[in-house]
């Protein structure tokens, strides 16, 4: 199977911010509602500020944030884990949130990068239009990429507007996906050790 790819849109080739809140105005009109009633008026211009925090990640090169390495580690092999990293995204078949927490392993080789470079590399691929699925592939494969490490866990449990707010109206249930890479892929007993120390 082929790796998820994405190549954001081009600043320079995006809509301008007058086009987009022109967007916002008519969706308003077809909701039903007046997009020029005093308490919309405003919201074409809030809802592309909005749009510009939530897919910032459009704008963020995964790449360049897991650059900086160091490997002065001393001999240290073992896994290094993240727990609970705040996920905020958007499905990218309603744009509706979905929200949950990441939990991020590797296995060092000769070097390792800061920790919240890590953190920034979830964040980035997070704020974009999304499946739960290729988010999870995409950071496990940043990960193997820059550090080429001996392998890479990626758990990712969401749950998901999409299905809690309409469809199927089901707000308790959480999704969860799993990309492991090198030892982590081809060892059930290190698999297991990392989900039971992220407590799963």
């Amino acid at each position: 199977m082929s790796k998820p790819t994405l190549k954001p849109v081009p600043k320079s080739e995006r809509p301008s911010p007058e086009a987009a809140m022109d967007a916002v105005r008519t969706l308003i009109a077809w909701a039903g509602d007046d997009p020029d009633r005093e308490g919309l008026r405003d919201t074409p211009k809030r809802v592309i500020n909005a749009y510009r925090e939530w897919f910032r990640g459009y704008d963020v090169d995964p790449a360049e944030e897991l650059s900086r390495t160091f490997e002065d580690v001393s001999g240290y092999d073992d896994m290094v884990i993240l727990r609970e990293i705040d996920v905020e995204s958007h499905c990218e078949h309603h744009i509706a949130p979905f929200l949950g927490r990441a939990y991020v392993a590797y296995l060092p080789t000769e070097k390792v990068v800061g920790i919240s470079k890590l953190v920034k590399v979830v964040e980035a691929f997070a704020k974009r239009l999304q499946t739960q699925e290729t988010m999870t592939a995409q950071i496990a494969d940043a990960i193997e990429d820059a550090l080429k490490p001996r392998g890479v866990a990626v758990m990712v449990d969401a749950v998901h507007q999409c299905m809690s707010t309409r469809g199927v109206h089901h707000p308790d249930v959480s999704t969860i996906t799993t990309q492991f890479t090198g030892e982590f892929k081809t060892n059930p007993a290190l698999q297991d050790r990392f989900l039971r120390v992220i407590g799963k």
